[in-house]
């Protein structure tokens, strides 16, 4: 039986893994960057939008300096990323070429999500080059990529890129067949899931130090940041925003094609019920936090159970340095995260206010989305 997807495929984000495209001596597999860019070609020409998120920058640049040790000093990851991602455009440029369609490079941090003006600024570019049938070819900014904004991997900035164009549907390629379910003596592969639970998560930790593919384990180590657990994190922000994923093996023949056409192949993850509105999801998984606040016990009870906007009387500390209309995280006395939102006020601000009563909320309920996102 063939699956069903939620609605039509009209936008598709594709994210392909450093595995895929690398060898394990970080050199172009050709062959696969050959199908790749002929499969997402005949799909384009269905009048289906497609966005390719790439990895494979800092590994094709350590191939051209032919080293095979990944630095862990972040000037050298910059340097071996602006080498590498000339050699990664110009392949794509060249098959894309081939197949009578041009690409463009679109270059992201997280600060292009974190800010609302750069978010808007990137979702309107995106689109436009959608609608001239350019296939937008996006990786992270690691040129520029400073800790404090970095992604960590490109399966989170694929589903914040899907997120941003609305997408129909995610499919993150790597070198594995999709989830596996390692308990007991078995390794069963999830076929479809309806929601990521902590026994689901609890299945990723486990996956994620068991390695099947074409790239040796200790190859792997050198080319890739994420991991099976990395590509749950950003499930979860696809099927927030009502998006469906499926994790599947990239060198599996006419993967896309076959996938679009509802072949049971990889974990299929269904998109939730509930879709964030997009101001609450961009404060869940977009936006950066800034700051921590800490509530008492009575503040976190009309949080969770009394749909209340959080009032000052009940902050009890906070951390870091915000600034008015900066989201911070909102955690227990124990210290566990609650919730997310958008501060009225500025720390500065708020260590002047004496008396919190009476005063404009610290974050309106409107503003505010609680960790159960």
């Amino acid at each position: 039986m063939l699956r069903k997807f939620p609605r039509k495929i009209k936008r598709l984000v594709i994210k392909v893994g450093s595995s895929v495209i690398a060898t394990d001596r970080m050199k172009p597999r050709m062959a696969h960057l050959r199908s790749l860019v002929a499969q997402i070609s005949a799909v384009q020409r269905t009048d289906v939008d497609v966005i390719l998120v790439s990895s494979g920058a800092i590994v094709l640049g350590m191939g051209e300096l032919n080293r095979r040790t990944r630095s862990v000093d972040l000037a050298t990851l910059q340097a071996m990323a602006a080498i590498g991602q000339t050699v990664l455009m110009r392949k794509y440029n060249e098959l894309f070429k081939k197949n009578k369609l041009k690409c463009a490079q679109v270059l992201l941090t997280w600060d292009d999500f974190d800010n609302r003006l750069r978010h808007n600024n990137a979702r309107n570019t995106l689109r436009v080059m959608l609608d001239w049938g350019v296939i937008p070819v996006v990786n992270e900014n690691d040129t520029i990529s400073t800790d404090e904004i970095k992604f960590g991997d490109n399966d989170q900035l694929s589903a914040l890129v899907a997120s941003m164009v609305q997408a129909d549907l995610l499919v993150i390629l790597s070198d594995v067949e999709g989830l596996y379910d390692l308990k007991g003596n078995g390794r069963k592969l999830f076929q479809e899931i309806k929601e990521i639970t902590c026994d689901i998560e609890g299945a990723a930790l486990g996956r994620k130090s068991q390695h099947i593919g074409s790239v040796d384990g200790a190859a792997k180590k050198q080319m890739s940041r994420g991991g099976m657990a990395g590509k749950l994190s950003a499930v979860k922000i696809a099927t927030q925003a009502k998006i469906p994923c499926i994790i599947a093996n990239g060198e599996t023949d006419n993967v896309i094609a076959r996938i679009l056409k509802g072949e049971r192949i990889g974990t299929f993850f269904m998109e939730q019920e509930e879709k964030l509105l997009l101001r609450k999801h961009w404060i869940s998984f977009g936006a950066k936090p800034k700051g921590v606040v800490v509530v008492d016990d009575g503040a976190k009870q009309a949080l969770l159970t009394g749909g209340k906007s959080l009032l000052l009387p009940g902050v009890v500390s906070w951390e870091g340095h915000f600034k008015k209309d900066d989201v911070v995280v909102v955690q227990d006395q124990k210290r566990l995260e609650i919730a997310r939102g958008i501060s009225n006020y500025s720390t500065s601000e708020i260590g002047h206010i004496t008396e919190k009563k009476g005063q404009r909320e610290l974050i309106h309920r409107d503003n505010l989305v609680l960790c159960e996102r």
